[in-house]
């Protein structure tokens, strides 16, 4: 299994970054491009446990997995979503978002991303695996809201 965990400061308020991470499909689209749908399928009133069912578009493949609400915490100065899915039978991938408000225009966001092989082969690829995906990805989720705000 492999880890990755990184922090960014963005300049833009906690509710404006928490609806890229929790709100529509087109608002997930602005930070997760090739997410091409989000369809609920199993929504619990506590949001632990909820299950989405998402497409993900890689050139011209298109994957399909279930993902579920591990732990979703919506206050005022502190949001935190954890998902889990299986890859393509291949990997086991958590993904956990935390933004702490900083004052009302700043905030800090943590991303941490577990990787597990489900097979020997994919064990090798994580060896190599690098933490560019996260931090490209933190360094988008700025751009956007800093824009959008």
């Amino acid at each position: 299994m492999k880890t990755w965990t990184k922090t960014i400061n963005i300049n833009a308020p906690i509710e404006s970054i928490w609806q890229l991470l929790n709100g529509s499909l087109s608002d997930l689209q602005k930070i997760m491009p090739q997410v091409i749908e989000n369809k609920p399928i199993k929504i619990t009133e506590e949001v632990v446990g909820s299950v989405y069912r998402q497409k993900y578009k890689e050139g011209k493949r298109i994957e399909e997995y279930d993902v579920k609400t591990l732990n979703y915490t919506n206050e005022l100065d502190k949001k935190i979503l954890k998902v889990g899915f299986t890859l393509a039978n291949m990997f086991e991938i958590t993904a956990y978002y935390e933004l702490n408000k900083i004052n009302e225009t700043e905030t800090s966001f943590t991303y941490t991303v577990t990787n597990n092989s489900l097979k020997w082969f994919g064990k090798l690829f994580l060896l190599f695996a690098s933490d560019k995906i996260v931090v490209e990805f933190l360094e988008r989720v700025k751009k956007v809201a800093e824009a959008q705000y």
